[in-house]
């Protein structure tokens, strides 16, 4: 999965956020397949279920048939076509969830080899805050941070400066 660069400032972050609003004694729906960073959820001590590959566009019976109190969603909803009815559908009155920033200087990523990695969305704070909203969560807390690159260049130097995660925690309303 992270052939080329493994994510580390990123799941630090995320894992951090994480401790700080969920008590891990809580049971967790993880959405996407079991990945590295379910496998570093579990090791801190949280209870992990991850959806099974399903494309949860067109079917979120997983979702809607879970009894956890909290669902996580890293770095999922811009590959999703509508987000709204994902959201819609989680029945668990506590989100965290992250997204990656549309950067104004690179276009969206699009993996030519994997169908199913590839963004549609790229979104920036404020259209993930109102999705949020109208989905029916009220955030609670959020960050954002960079992530640079050791390259040499315009875009390797932007991306020092600007904000390419942005993670929340919200409560159903």
């Amino acid at each position: 999965m992270y052939e080329k660069s493994y994510p580390n400032k990123r799941f630090k972050h995320t894992i951090e956020f994480l401790k700080n609003h969920i008590p891990n004694t809580y049971s967790i729906l993880d959405l996407g397949v079991e990945n590295p960073f379910s496998e570093i959820m579990k090791s801190e001590g949280y209870m992990v279920e991850n959806t099974k590959g399903e494309d949860l566009d067109i079917d979120t019976s997983a979702i809607s048939n879970s009894q956890v109190k909290v669902v996580t969603a890293f770095e999922i909803f811009e590959h999703l076509l509508s987000p709204f009815t994902v959201l819609q559908s989680i029945k668990a009155n506590q989100l965290i969830a992250s997204v990656p920033l549309r950067l104004w200087f690179s276009s969206a990523y699009r993996s030519k080899t994997d169908m199913r990695d590839r963004h549609y969305h790229e979104f920036e704070d404020w259209q993930f805050d109102w999705l949020l909203e109208k989905a029916g969560w009220k955030i609670i807390d959020r960050q954002k941070w960079t992530n640079p690159t050791k390259k040499i260049g315009i875009r390797p130097l932007l991306r020092w400066f600007t904000p390419r995660y942005y993670i929340i925690y919200a409560e159903r309303v």
